[in-house]
């Protein structure tokens, strides 16, 4: 299993490249969804970040391919 420190780390690169590279889709990650743990404890569990990470790489993923013939 990652890391806490890892997940982040990952998570805010991606953000950022997605903010720099991407900013039309940018503008629609403070929509996405996320509960951070669900958990009695109301600590930040690393699956929930493993989940954020793969809900944001598969947006992103989306948005490139159903972006590809668009010339800005």
């Amino acid at each position: 299993m990652k890391a806490l420190n890892q997940l982040m780390q990952e998570i805010t690169l991606l953000t950022t490249e997605i903010e720099t590279k991407y900013p039309e889709l940018y503008k629609y990650l403070d929509e996405t969804p996320i509960t951070i743990c669900e958990t009695k404890e109301q600590t930040i569990c690393t699956d929930d970040l493993k989940q954020y990470l793969e809900t944001l790489k598969a947006q992103l993923q989306h948005h490139i391919e159903t972006h590809k013939n668009i010339v800005k």
